[in-house]
């Protein structure tokens, strides 16, 4: 779905995948994946809907698991972090307490019907003594639509360690959210009623997760910019330190978020007839917490043949990497007349 103006520049930095309406550390025990077995809250803070509904399965028999939907995409299509997030949850259960996940690698086979809930079905690929091979299929209409490995591991130590440092980048304390600069964006007495509906629907999309920007695009487009971006990003609401296992479900929905869009961004008169990932895999380094902070950088080092390739980092604020991330997607693109503010 082919987007406008500076209505798209703005829900890049909400999330890549159209989705406007939603209904929807060092613990390594892993098991407990569902709300009743978290420790109680120690913040007024509501619980997260992550943990109270949107990675929160529901069990069918042995190794199989029903995943409801909590977003209505514009594509009809279903939010593919949602999928990938699902998918861990449900390998999750399959292994002992003492193992948590270090990698995933993902394919999405076909489209996500948002009116019938998710099959997943896990098998046990392998159970070693340090690592577990976990391969699951999410299942609708008798057909699956993404297929994902999952590898768990008991942590030990290393005698090798090393990691990048940490970008450079003011703090979230001093940046704000998505939803603070669109109603900067909708102050402007100028703004094109078009813009300022699309504006006003974002604003009213429950969206499970926070963003601040470090270097938001600028809002018409206008301008080419590196295909670089930078974020602040938790999940809304509180999970605690709780199941690590948890917080790398948690970390793997939110990792969708604004990922393909990095590839585009030096290209601001094109916009996407069509977008969509094509897979998606993740490596987990270190603990951390999904509720708080983490900045998310991400770059494109390739797009051609109508794909995009983009990388990301997942750092905690003391500056430890936590995760690493990479995903190849579909961005067909065309040529758009400027849009006037009047």
């Amino acid at each position: 779905m082919a987007e406008t103006g500076g209505v798209s520049a703005v829900e890049d930095l909400k999330h890549e995948t159209e989705v406007v309406k939603g209904e929807t550390i060092k613990s390594q025990s892993c098991n407990g994946i569902t709300p009743e077995d978290m420790p109680s809250s120690d913040t007024p803070d509501l619980r997260s809907i992550l943990v109270t509904s949107v990675l929160n399965l529901e069990k069918l028999d042995a190794d199989l698991y029903r995943g409801k939907h909590h977003w209505v995409p514009r594509s009809q299509r279903l939010f593919g972090g949602q999928i990938i997030g699902q998918a861990l949850v449900a390998a999750a259960k399959s292994v002992t307490e003492h193992l948590f996940a270090h990698s995933l690698h993902c394919y999405f086979v076909r489209a996500g019907d948002p009116r019938v809930p998710v099959l997943y079905q896990v098998e046990r690929t392998r159970d070693g003594r340090s690592f577990s091979v976990r391969s699951v299929k999410a299942i609708q209409h008798g057909q699956p639509i993404l297929i994902c490995q999952a590898s768990f591991h008991l942590q030990q130590p290393s005698t090798l360690e090393h990691q990048f440092t940490m970008p450079t980048v003011p703090p979230p304390e001093a940046l704000l959210t998505v939803e603070q600069l669109v109603q900067q964006y909708l102050s402007d007495p100028n703004l094109a009623v078009k813009a300022r509906q699309g504006l006003n629907n974002i604003l009213a999309g429950e969206v499970p997760i926070e963003i601040k920007p470090v270097n938001p695009p600028d809002f018409y487009r206008h301008i080419a910019m590196e295909p670089k971006k930078l974020f602040w990003v938790r999940a809304r609401g509180h999970i605690g330190e709780g199941d690590m296992k948890l917080h790398c479900c948690v970390a793997a929905y939110v990792s969708d978020y604004a990922f393909l869009g990095t590839a585009v961004l030096p290209f601001p008169e094109f916009r996407a007839q069509f977008s969509a990932s094509l897979d998606h895999a993740m490596w987990f380094h270190n603990t951390f917490r999904a509720d708080q902070w983490m900045l998310y950088e991400c770059e494109s080092p390739w797009a051609g043949g109508s794909r995009g390739l983009v990388q990301g980092r997942l750092w905690r604020q003391d500056g430890v990497l936590a995760a690493s991330c990479a995903q190849e997607g579909v961005l067909r693109m065309m040529k758009t007349l400027p849009e006037s503010k009047l």
